[in-house]
């Protein structure tokens, strides 16, 4: 008799571990997250039950990944093998002992106004109407994507933030509310679960600007004009879905008007 085909060890610990993700109700975009960093641990290593600190600390190093990539990775990791140590299927989490990854707070990027408004005036309509979403109300990529008309009502949109948080946004701008208004169904139609995806929100708004622009310096600017005219950076965060004010800082340029007016109140 022919030898049993060999059970691939990948193939049954991923199916235990992203049932159990699904189980415990964990966001379709963490499932994401999850599914691209353990595939490229898989393509590395045949076994994932033969793994080692030394590989886990030999991936976040030479991938070429900048801080938050890192940060992801080490997450991603230790979960997986803090779940498989759990169920029994290794002695010895080798996730255990990898080291905290610090990410430097990056700076506020927001798209120039030329090439913004340019965007939000694009010949195509569809990508017109997503440059608005991210350029005036700060919609994610992925907000983006689930942009739905049950969603809108009265001038209010409801986004599906990330981590499944639910905000609602008035929606003001007169071309952008035109746009709302007619959407009937998803405002971006596609193969997956009927919308486009994320990524590929990402790529048109990257294609359709120049000099590496791209849908979240969109977010940026959105942002950052908010801040100018309100100075409340509360308003601002809860606009954008952030929980800290910290993170809202991240993303708001101050001008340097605003700096000489500050440097001019505290030389008074």
């Amino acid at each position: 008799m022919p030898a049993a085909p060999k059970r691939d060890p990948w193939s049954h610990a991923l199916g235990g571990y992203f049932a159990a993700m699904s189980a415990a109700n964990r966001s379709p975009g963490t499932i994401r997250l999850h599914r691209h960093y353990l595939a490229g641990l898989r393509a590395a290593h045949p076994d994932p039950f033969a793994v080692g600190l030394g590989d886990l600390t030999a991936m976040m190093t030479n991938s070429g990944w900048q801080g938050s990539a890192k940060k992801s990775a080490r997450t991603v990791y230790r979960g997986f093998y803090k779940w498989c140590f759990g169920m029994g299927l290794i002695e010895v989490d080798p996730s255990l002992m990898l080291p905290a990854v610090t990410v430097d707070p990056g700076v506020p990027r927001p798209t120039p106004e030329l090439i913004a408004k340019r965007t939000m005036r694009d010949p195509d309509a569809r990508i017109a109407f997503m440059a608005m979403l991210a350029g005036y109300a700060g919609l994610r990529a992925a907000e983006i994507a689930h942009v739905h008309s049950d969603d809108f009502n009265d001038g209010l949109l409801r986004i599906h933030g990330k981590g499944r948080k639910v905000r609602t946004v008035p929606i003001v701008q007169p071309e952008l509310l035109a746009a709302m208004e007619r959407v009937d169904g998803w405002a971006f139609p596609g193969r997956i679960d009927g919308h486009l995806s994320p990524g590929y929100v990402t790529r048109l708004l990257s294609e359709s600007m120049p000099d590496h622009w791209t849908a979240h310096t969109l977010r940026h600017r959105a942002a950052t004009k908010a801040y100018a005219g309100t100075l409340d950076l509360l308003a601002v965060g809860q606009m954008l879905g952030h929980a800290r004010a910290e993170t809202t800082q991240r993303y708001v340029l101050v001008g340097n008007d605003a700096l000489r007016a500050a440097l001019a109140a505290a030389a008074a």
